[in-house]
């Protein structure tokens, strides 16, 4: 078998778009991946192009030989628009993998360590602006069956917070957990938005509440400060969705960084890779938490690593998306008591819509972190994509 084609997409989804890979081989059988790369979707899919030239006459079950080969022979190593595009290619590989030989991804990482994965929910917040807003949204969510919540309540900010902004996000955290109840898990965002003081003092406020985690308190690119932050305060801190290998998670790891791990697998070299690192945490008994917010093919290799990991331990999930999510794609997802079933069919178990992605053209989507906006879906578009 070899490869023959790699084929590229990217689907419009309202604050970003969708990137998509699919590998076809001379065989007939093919793979989809998945690269959704925010702001950067167009130079991302220039990336794949780039590995074009390597892939083709390959064979596609020499999958650690193709990772190896490609991460090597990029020189400039690493950064998120390689191992995003690499991170697809990964997928499809793996895809084709089971394919032929008619067995789930997961079988061929292991097997399965677990039958369901625990979700928390992001997005179920949109349009909320006012704690009293806020608490309303959170209700829905756990009538839906979801177990956890995350969201960033800091507005616009950015590096520091003024008193009525610091009054107002407590107010909005106190709003939620009040309205939830104690069984349901609270997990704030920062987004890597804040300097060092200001992370110091809202993590200080955070630990008034019982928070499952502080995500991104500040900005990745400080791992000593994140270290610190973390030895500074009881709230447990999350992050890692941008580090993009296993040589950046070394680093990471070894300076304590955080009580949770979130790579991604559309960003961090895909399947291969996202295993690797998982491993690497589990030497430091810290749980793997993927960073998820993306599309349908991503979800559903991340679905695979969690099924057949033993120190995963919790997954993020879009409450709603866009009300075309399953035109595009074949995805089928049962959630039943905030849990996500892991499916059986072969390969990643999901394919793309070639013609239905075509009807929703590439829209450039600009950062919304400090601009003040929580999304650009419609509340009226936004829909749930699971199965009860």
């Amino acid at each position: 078998m070899k490869i023959t084609e790699i084929k590229t997409f990217i689907c419009h989804s309202y604050r970003t778009n969708w990137v998509f890979v699919k590998v076809i081989t001379d065989s007939g059988l093919y793979g989809v991946g998945e690269a959704t790369l925010e702001m950067r979707e167009l130079t991302v899919v220039q990336a794949v192009n780039e590995l074009k030239r390597y892939l083709i006459g390959k064979d596609p079950h020499h999958i650690e030989a193709i990772w190896h080969d490609c991460y090597r022979d990029a020189y400039w190593r690493g950064g998120v628009v390689l191992m995003s595009a690499l991170a697809a290619v990964d997928m499809a590989l793996w895809d084709i993998k089971g394919k032929d030989l008619g067995v789930p991804v997961y079988q061929l990482l292991g097997g399965k360590v677990r039958d369901a994965v625990p979700c928390y929910a992001n997005g179920w917040f949109a349009p909320a602006k006012t704690p009293e807003e806020f608490a309303e949204k959170a209700k829905e969510a756990v009538k839906k069956g979801f177990k956890g919540l995350k969201w960033d309540p800091f507005g616009s900010a950015y590096m520091n917070l003024t008193k009525k902004e610091f009054a107002y996000a407590l107010k909005c955290i106190d709003a939620v957990t009040d309205a939830v109840g104690k069984e349901i898990d609270i997990l704030i965002e920062g987004h890597g938005r804040f300097n060092m003081p200001t992370a110091i003092r809202v993590a200080h406020a955070l630990e008034d509440f019982d928070i499952t985690w502080f995500e991104e308190p500040i900005p990745p690119d400080h791992m000593e400060g994140l270290a610190q932050l973390r030895k500074k305060t009881k709230v447990p801190i999350a992050a890692g969705e941008r580090l993009y290998s296993r040589w950046d998670y070394r680093s990471f790891l070894n300076q304590d960084c955080a009580d949770f791990i979130q790579p991604d697998v559309s960003h961090a070299g895909g399947i291969s890779e996202l295993k690797k690192i998982a491993a690497m945490a589990e030497c430091y008994y810290i749980p793997l938490c993927p960073h998820n917010p993306s599309g349908p093919v991503a979800n559903a290799a991340t679905l695979h690593i969690a099924a057949s990991t033993p120190n995963f331990h919790f997954m993020e999930t879009m409450s709603s998306d866009v009300p075309y999510r399953n035109k595009i794609s074949t995805e089928k997802i049962e959630f039943t008591n905030g849990m996500m079933q892991i499916n059986d069919m072969p390969g990643l178990g999901i394919d793309i819509n070639e013609e239905a992605i075509k009807e929703y053209a590439y829209e450039p989507r600009d950062l919304r972190h400090y601009n003040g906006k929580l999304t650009e879906i419609r509340p009226q578009d936004a829909v749930g994509y699971f199965v009860k």
